[in-house]
C-alpha cells in the first residue's frame, strides 16, 4: 500500500506490506509551509501544496523501484478541517482555509446566538467555533462578499486531489464529520446549516465511505505514475482517525492520547451515543464507527515555546522527573493558541499566576505541562461515561513520547496507567490498515507498544488540588 498523509507540517509517502508494516527504504517527505497573519489567519496555497503532494509521490516511486509494481492501493489521510473555494474548471480562487484560522472566532460567536446549541451539537457532532465551516463562511460572507459568490466549489485537499486525478468529486464521511456541516446521523450535509448559510448542497462532494476507491488516473497522471493508473485510490481520511486505528485503538477499550504540536484525546464508538457529551465532538471514521474525543490547541508547542522562550538548557528530563507534584505552587493556563476543547474559548489566553521572585524557569516549564495535562484529564472525565471501567490509554505523538517526564505527569494526573505507542508512524499505519481492510486484506496485524507508565497515588491526591485551582482560575478568567 502507498499512503500519503498530508500534516500542516509536510506531505509524507510511505510504502506498507501487507502486513502494515513499513517498507524499509521508502519514506518521502515534503515540507508544507502554512501561512500566519497578525489577525489570526492560518492558510495554505493549495498549488503549492498540491505540488508537494505530487513531488512526494514521484520521490517514494522512485525509491521504491521495482516494489512499485506490487503496489496494489493508496490510502491518504489529511489534516482536518480544511477547504478551499474553486471555480467552475476545478482552480482554486481562495486559499486553504485550516482549522487553526481565527479569524472567524466573532462570527462563531453571533452563531452562538441565534441558534441552538445543544441541537447543532447533536446534529452534527460539532461545537459552532472557529474551527469548523458555518463561522468561516458567515465571516467569508461579511469580509469578502464577491469572492464568495465567485465560488462554484467547496473542497478539502483530499477532494482537490481526487479531482485533479480522477476528474470527481467524493468526500469520505471521515473528512466531511470534521466540517460542521454533517449530519452525524444520516451522514448527509446537515439540512438545517445550509439552509442558513451563503452555500448550497450542489458546491459539496459527494459524501461516500473510506472503503469507496475509484481507479483509473486521468491519461496525464498515469503515464506519469503507470504503477498506479488502475489500482484504488481511496477517499482521505482525518489524521486523527487514522492514527486511532494506526496505534491500535479500535475499540472502547482502547483511548487514544496524541500529543504532538496540539493534543487531542479520542475512542472509537460502535454504538453513538444519543446526545454528544459536553465539550466534545463526535466524529465519524466511517459509516459503523464514530469517533469520540476532543483536540486541544495545547501540546507540544507549550513545551517548544516556553523551552525557546525562557532559554532552559539541555537534558531537562532528569530534572523535570525530581521535583514534586505542583511543587511550584504555580497554575498555568495553556492557551497561546486559543482554547478548543473542552470549552471551546477562541478568545481564551495563556495566564500563569503566583510567580514570584523565587520561581525558576524550571519551575514555568513544569507547570506549564502539568497546565496540559489538567486540561486532557477534564476531557477524560466527559469521557468516561462512554469507557469501560479497565480502559487502556495508548500515547503517541513525539511531543509526549519524546519526554518519559511528561508522560508520567499524564499517568499521574489522569490515575491510569499509560502505555506507549511503539509505532513510528501510526497515522500513515492507519491509512494502510483502513486500506487493506477495505481489500479485504485482514490478516492479524498486531500492534506494538513501549513501556507502561504506572501512576502514583500520593501524586494523582495533589494533583487533583491543583486541577481544581486551574478549574476555579479559568472560570474568572475566561468566563465560560
Amino acid at each position: 500500500m502507498l499512503t500519503l498523509d498530508i500534516g500542516t507540517s509536510s506531505t509524507r509517502a510511505m510504502l506498507f506490506d501487507c502486513l502494515a508494516k513499513p517498507v524499509e527504504g521508502v519514506l518521502a517527505q515534503v515540507p508544507n509551509h502554512l501561512q500566519t497573519t497578525a489577525d489570526g489567519g492560518a492558510e495554505f496555497d493549495p498549488v503549492a501544496l498540491f505540488d508537494g503532494v505530487v513531488r512526494a509521490i514521484d520521490q517514494a516511486l522512485s525509491q521504491a523501484g521495482p516494489l512499485a509494481d506490487a503496489i496494489g492501493g493508496v490510502g491518504l489521510d489529511t489534516f482536518v478541517t480544511n477547504f478551499m473555494g474553486l471555480d467552475q474548471t476545478g482552480q482554486p480562487i481562495t486559499p486553504l482555509y485550516t482549522y487553526a484560522d481565527r479569524r472567524s472566532a466573532a462570527d462563531a460567536e453571533a452563531l452562538r446566538h441565534e441558534f441552538d446549541l445543544e441541537a447543532v451539537h447533536n446534529r452534527t457532532g460539532c461545537r459552532i467555533h472557529s474551527a469548523y465551516l458555518p463561522a468561516r463562511f458567515r465571516w467569508l460572507a461579511r469580509t469578502q462578499p464577491e469572492a464568495l459568490k465567485a465560488v462554484a466549489y467547496w473542497l478539502s485537499i483530499g477532494e482537490y486531489l481526487f479531482w485533479q486525478f480522477f476528474g470527481k468529486r467524493v468526500v469520505s464521511y471521515s473528512v466531511a464529520s470534521w466540517s460542521g456541516l454533517l449530519d452525524r446521523r444520516t451522514l448527509g450535509w446537515d439540512e438545517a446549516w445550509l439552509a442558513d448559510l451563503p452555500v448550497n448542497i450542489e458546491q459539496f462532494s459527494k459524501a461516500t465511505d473510506v472503503d469507496q476507491p475509484l481507479q483509473g488516473l486521468k491519461p496525464a497522471w498515469a503515464e506519469r505514475w503507470p504503477a498506479l493508473k488502475s489500482v484504488p485510490w481511496f477517499p482521505a481520511i482525518g489524521d486523527g482517525a487514522a492514527a486511532n486505528v494506526g496505534s491500535g485503538c479500535t475499540t472502547p477499550e482502547r483511548l487514544a492520547l496524541t500529543i504532538g504540536t496540539t493534543g487531542a484525546m479520542r475512542t472509537l464508538v460502535d454504538e453513538s451515543p444519543e446526545t454528544v457529551p459536553v465539550g466534545l465532538w463526535l466524529y465519524r471514521l466511517n459509516r459503523r464507527y464514530g469517533l469520540l474525543g476532543g483536540a486541544t490547541t495545547e501540546g507540544g508547542n507549550v513545551f517548544a515555546w516556553l523551552n525557546q522562550t525562557l532559554k532552559l538548557p539541555p537534558n531537562l528530563e532528569t530534572t523535570l522527573a525530581a521535583m514534586p507534584p505542583a511543587g511550584h505552587g504555580l497554575t498555568f493556563l495553556p492557551f497561546l493558541a486559543g482554547e478548543r476543547a473542552p470549552g471551546w474559548q477562541d478568545d481564551a489566553r495563556a495566564s500563569l499566576i503566583n510567580f514570584t521572585l523565587d520561581t525558576q524557569p524550571i519551575d514555568i516549564l513544569r507547570a506549564g505541562l502539568e497546565g496540559v495535562a489538567y486540561r486532557f484529564a477534564i476531557i477524560h472525565r466527559q469521557m468516561q461515561p462512554h469507557l469501560p471501567p479497565d480502559h487502556q490509554i495508548i500515547a503517541s505523538g513525539s511531543g509526549l513520547l519524546n519526554s518519559p517526564a511528561w508522560m508520567q505527569i499524564m499517568a499521574d494526573v489522569l490515575n491510569r496507567p499509560l502505555m506507549a505507542s511503539a509505532e513510528p508512524e501510526a497515522t500513515s499505519r492507519g491509512v494502510a490498515l483502513m486500506a487493506l481492510d477495505a481489500l479485504g486484506l485482514t490478516e492479524d496485524k498486531p500492534v506494538s507498544l513501549g513501556k507502561t507508565y504506572l501512576p502514583r497515588s500520593d501524586y494523582h491526591a495533589q494533583y487533583q488540588d491543583a486541577l481544581e485551582i486551574q478549574v476555579n482560575l479559568y472560570n474568572q478568567l475566561i468566563q465560560p
